[in-house]
C-alpha cells in the first residue's frame, strides 16, 4: 500500500523519537593539555575521512566529528607542530605526510585511539587506546549513551616522565617528548611479535610492555594484548580527550579513572 503525504511526516517523527542512529557516531575530541595538539585522523578501507585528516586544537577547545555506520579508523595527537598558512610543515611527534591534513598514519612513537564502529545500532563497536606504537601524549576514550560493557580506555599517566632512557625521544634541551615502543627502538621479533614470535603463544609481554601496562592498565601495551586492551560498546558516541588527567600522577598511583 502506498503511503500518503500525510503519513510520511508522522513516520519521520516516530523515527526521531525512537532514537534512530542513522546520523552516525559522534566523536567529541577535546584538548585538556596546556599546549596545542594537532589531531590526525586516518580512515580504513576507503571510509569517510574525518576532520579533513588533521586540524589544530588549542588548549581547552573541542571539536565534534561524525562517522557513518561501519566506519573504521584511528585518531592521534601531534605535538610541536609548525605549519604555514598553506598547511605545510612538520611536527615534533606524531608527524604525517600531507602536512596539517594527514595522508596516512602518524610516525611512531605515537599514542593511538582506534575504532571499528558497528554497522547496525545494536551491533558492537570495538575501540582501544594503543601504546603498541609508543607514546607521545596522554589520551582517554569514554563511551557515552551506549549499552554493554562500554569501558573507559586510555593512558592518563605522562609516560614521557617515566620512559626508560633507551626508549626516550628528546628535543633540543633534553626534554623527553615521546617514548618509543620496544619494537620501534630495537626492531627484533620478540619485541615486534614477528617471525618465530608472531603468535599469541610465542609473543609474550616484555619488561617494556609490562611497564606500559602497569602505568596504563586500560591501554593496549603490545600486539597481543587483546584480553584487556580491547573495549566494546553498542550505539554509543565517544569522547576522546588529550591529557585527560594531570601529568603529575605517578604510574603506581594511577587507577585509570577518567576525570
Amino acid at each position: 500500500m502506498a503511503l500518503s503525504t500525510k503519513t510520511i511526516p508522522f513516520l519521520l517523527l516516530i523515527l526521531l523519537l525512537s532514537g534512530n542512529t542513522s546520523s552516525g557516531t559522534v566523536f567529541t575530541i577535546e584538548n585538556l593539555c596546556n599546549h596545542t595538539v594537532w589531531p590526525g585522523t586516518l580512515s580504513a578501507n576507503g571510509a569517510a575521512v574525518l576532520g579533513g585528516g588533521g586540524f589544530s586544537l588549542p588548549p581547552g577547545s573541542s571539536l565534534q566529528l561524525t562517522a557513518p555506520s561501519g566506519w573504521s579508523g584511528r585518531f592521534w595527537g601531534r605535538t610541536g607542530c609548525k605549519f604555514d598558512v598553506a598547511g605545510n610543515g612538520k611536527c615534533a611527534t606524531g608527524d604525517c605526510s600531507g602536512g596539517l591534513r594527514c595522508i596516512g598514519g602518524g610516525d611512531p612513537p605515537v599514542t593511538l585511539a582506534e575504532f571499528t564502529i558497528g554497522i547496525a545500532s545494536n551491533s558492537k563497536d570495538f575501540y582501544d587506546v594503543s601504546l603498541v606504537d609508543g607514546y607521545n601524549v596522554g589520551m582517554g576514550v569514554k563511551a557515552t549513551g551506549g549499552t554493554g560493557d562500554c569501558q573507559y580506555a586510555g593512558c592518563i599517566v605522562d609516560l614521557n616522565g617515566h620512559c626508560p632512557e633507551e626508549l626516550q625521544v628528546t628535543e633540543d634541551g633534553g626534554s623527553v617528548v615521546a617514548c618509543k615502543s620496544a619494537c620501534t627502538a630495537f626492531n627484533t621479533p620478540e619485541f615486534c611479535c614477528t617471525g618465530e614470535h608472531s603468535t599469541p603463544q610465542s609473543c609474550r609481554p616484555t619488561q617494556y610492555s609490562e611497564l606500559f601496562k602497569s602505568a596504563c592498565p586500560s591501554a593496549y601495551s603490545y600486539a597481543y594484548d587483546d584480553a584487556s586492551g580491547t573495549c566494546t560498546c553498542s550505539g554509543s558516541n565517544y569522547h576522546i580527550t588529550f591529557c585527560p588527567s594531570s601529568p603529575s600522577i605517578s604510574p603506581k598511583s594511577s587507577n585509570q579513572t577518567p576525570p
